[in-house]
């Protein structure tokens, strides 16, 4: 459903952009290490560094210890020495083995050095549920970073974007959480042709996948598929013509596409995959009513994720996490209010 945004040679999926932009990255700066359980000689559990031990060599790309601690406390330290680092979670729901790290050092340094000292350090991982991989490999953990100022967090859903905001995360010098949707690796209905020139996506650039006048959809990662469809039943079934935003960044928010959108619809459904309880559709919905409430005809609602694990059988994972039937559902609450 995503449109490819630039043309070029050869198809990439979501996987193969990521991988293409690690060494691209490798090649161009020589102070790029990459760290992380198995990504060397396996390639990474999803196959996201395959080839790069091989071509880079074992100074670069390193086997560590399963120790999530242990990888960002050595990206850290590296990052001190000069280094460019990027750490891989085997999956995102084992940050938090790393979560002081990352929020009592890795966040602060630059604000404890009063600006003297960056942390480049990239830390992703692949994220999401709707793949039966139940409550330990399923989570979308990314309100817990945006709640810890000094660190940037980005989730892309397209191979564009994986492509050129990796390369922009590994550019930036700041500390970059970055969630790939794992359900999307290999997807090939959203393969994209990508350019063969260098490009970046620029952290804190919303894109709108959809444009549309009677409503707003803000959402990120794989959601913003399902708002897609969903938007196409609202429109087909219903004549309610949807906007869908992808907001990308996070932590930067692009918050004026947002409110220029609203500024045309007028109302606005947030969706993410994360537990309702303080997750980010909640900050989204706060921050419109706080800065553009004069836009809204409806209240704002939000689809997320239940409080609660994810489960294992897929009925009731699918009961648990947002769907289509859900986001058209709150598209038509809105729309008639």
């Amino acid at each position: 459903m995503a449109v490819a945004q630039q043309v070029g040679t050869v198809k990439k999926n979501y996987l193969q952009a990521l991988n293409e932009a690690l060494r691209e990255e490798m090649a161009r700066n020589e102070d790029l290490l990459l760290l992380g359980e198995d990504i060397g000689i396996l390639g990474g559990a999803f196959g996201v560094t395959e080839g790069l031990q091989e071509e880079f060599g074992g100074h670069r790309v390193y086997d560590m210890p399963i120790s999530e601690a242990a990888i960002v406390g050595v990206a850290v330290g590296a990052a001190l020495n000069g280094k460019t680092v990027m750490a891989e979670m085997q999956f995102i729901d084992f940050i938090s083995c790393g979560f002081d790290q990352i929020v009592n050092m890795m966040a602060t340094y630059h604000y404890r050095t009063a600006g003297e000292v960056n942390i480049p350090v990239v830390v992703r991982g692949p994220a999401g549920g709707y793949g039966g991989g139940a409550l330990y490999h399923s989570q979308m953990n990314e309100a817990w970073f945006c709640h810890s100022p000094g660190l940037k967090v980005v989730c892309p859903s397209t191979p564009y974007d994986a492509k050129g905001l990796m390369k922009a995360a590994l550019r930036d010098g700041n500390p970059v959480i970055f969630y790939e949707i794992k359900e999307l690796y290999r997807l090939n209905s959203i393969a994209e042709e990508l350019p063969e020139e260098d490009y970046t996506v620029p952290l804190g650039k919303a894109a709108i996948r959809r444009s549309g006048k009677d409503l707003t959809f803000v959402t990120y990662g794989n959601n913003v598929y399902h708002c897609l469809e969903a938007a196409e039943v609202l429109f087909k079934e219903h004549g309610i013509d949807a906007e869908v935003i992808d907001i990308r960044s996070l932590v930067p928010l692009d918050e004026e596409t947002i409110y220029t959108s609203l500024g045309k619809t007028n109302r606005v459904v947030v969706v993410n995959e994360a537990p309702m309880t303080c997750g980010f559709a909640g900050e989204i919905v706060a921050r419109i009513t706080n800065n553009a409430f004069d836009l809204l005809d409806a209240p704002p609602l939000r689809v997320t994720r239940l409080d609660t694990p994810v489960p294992w059988a897929k009925p009731l994972e699918s009961f648990v996490l947002p769907g289509v039937d859900k986001i058209v559902a709150a598209g038509l609450r809105v729309a008639r209010f």
